[in-house]
């Protein structure tokens, strides 16, 4: 009776509600459940902060217009936009790992790689767009969080 009134408990949403599955694999469940709780919450963070401080670097002055070499029209960012691209990049970062995890047993390591070879080349455009000085450096600032938000995923790998 006690055993049956914890499940109960943990099932109507406690603490343990993802996890309180009993049999062999509920370890597993449990562990996978967590890990993508914890990967959702880390790609929101990385949307949220994102959009807040484009709000607030837009609110501050920062033009975030950028301008293709060899074009003449600018092209002017939006929060939208950031949120959007940010948003993509998340689920791309969640992807990777989850993928590599079925595959591999390398899955830190290769996702480690990975990551830091994204972050470190999404820099380049940032050199070769013709924009103000302070949209570079805000910019570049953005990527930077968004890698120090999702690069945790990695952690979270069996």
């Amino acid at each position: 009776m006690r055993r049956a009134s914890r499940a109960v408990r943990s099932s109507v949403g406690g603490p343990g509600a993802a996890c309180s599955a009993s049999g062999a694999h509920a370890g597993q469940r449990c562990r996978s459940a967590v890990r993508r709780r914890r990967r959702a919450t880390l790609v929101g963070l990385a949307v949220a902060a994102n959009s807040a401080l484009f709000v607030a670097a837009s609110t501050l002055g920062t033009d975030f217009a950028i301008t293709d070499p060899g074009k003449t029209e600018a092209h002017r960012f939006v929060t939208v936009e950031i949120a959007v691209v940010n948003l993509v990049v998340g689920l791309l970062a969640w992807g990777t790992p989850a993928l590599l995890e079925r595959f591999t047993r390398h899955a830190k390591t290769i996702w480690t790689v990975t990551a830091t070879a994204v972050l470190v080349l999404s820099f380049i455009p940032i050199g070769l767009e013709q924009a103000t000085t302070d949209t570079k450096v805000m910019l570049a600032i953005l990527h930077a969080v968004t890698g120090a938000a999702l690069f945790p995923m990695l952690r979270t790998s069996r």
